[in-house]
């Protein structure tokens, strides 16, 4: 249950990844004329207890951003690594579940970075409504390393890179080129932005103000300290990509 659970390493480095890749490399990579209704969410017992979870604790922006986030992972592996294999399921939930660290309970009420005390909540709620042990470790770990977007050497779990190819993705466009406009047209029509570029910077500029020791402070300038402007909630905003769609 290794491999289904997505424990297969791949490069951690996205440059590696895609170095001399036969679809996704060059200025005209591969585009397949997915729609977001070509990708239908998973539904199990274990899902929708853990959703029911997420809608209670997340604002809708980050629901839908979550869900864009499955589904542009999903589309980049089909188009693009159609020989991965793992499961839709595990995925699913670390798609919906990587962010409820900036919950309102769990985000001021922590020391922790979010991705970390985020992880943790992830683990112990797939646990706690049956979910296996393997299926909980994959998601605990995609989501504690779902922001080491400048770690260069290694590997890391197929889950987690497809977490993080997709949420950069949505956060700032970084390879959107591999994508399909209309794939992104119809999934921001299903799950709308409403604002998220500007939501989430918000956001990030909240746990540096309360946490300017926390994880998201890798995203800044060598020695950053509390009160100067973010680096990485400008890049949040600055996506011009996603911006028709804001």
């Amino acid at each position: 249950m290794v491999t289904f659970y997505g424990f297969t390493p791949v490069p951690r480095d996205p440059d590696v990844l895609f170095d001399g890749h036969p679809t996704a490399s060059g200025d005209r990579p591969k585009q397949d004329d997915f729609k977001v209704t070509d990708f239908p969410l998973p539904d199990s017992p274990v899902i929708r207890d853990v959703k029911a979870f997420v809608q209670k604790e997340l604002d809708e922006q980050t629901f839908n951003h979550s869900h864009r986030v499955y589904i542009y992972g999903v589309a980049l592996v089909k188009t693009h690594f159609p020989e991965w294999s793992y499961d839709l399921e595990t995925y699913y939930l670390a798609c919906i579940l990587h962010d409820i660290g900036l919950a309102e309970r769990f985000l001021s009420t922590t020391k922790m970075s979010f991705e970390f005390k985020g992880a943790i909540v992830a683990r112990d709620i797939i646990l706690k409504v049956g979910g296996v042990e393997d299926q909980a470790d994959s998601v605990c770990d995609a989501i504690v390393r779902h922001q080491d977007i400048f770690v260069k050497g290694g590997n890391i779990t197929m889950i987690g890179q497809i977490l993080q190819l997709a949420t950069i993705l949505d956060n700032v466009g970084i390879r959107s080129n591999l994508l399909h406009p209309n794939l992104i047209e119809t999934t921001c029509a299903a799950f709308p932005r409403t604002g998220w570029s500007d939501h989430f910077g918000r956001t990030l500029e909240k746990e540096l103000g309360l946490k300017p020791w926390c994880h998201s402070s890798s995203f800044e300038v060598p020695n950053w300290k509390k009160g100067m402007p973010s680096k990485f909630a400008t890049d949040v905003r600055g996506n011009n990509v996603m911006r028709p769609f804001e």
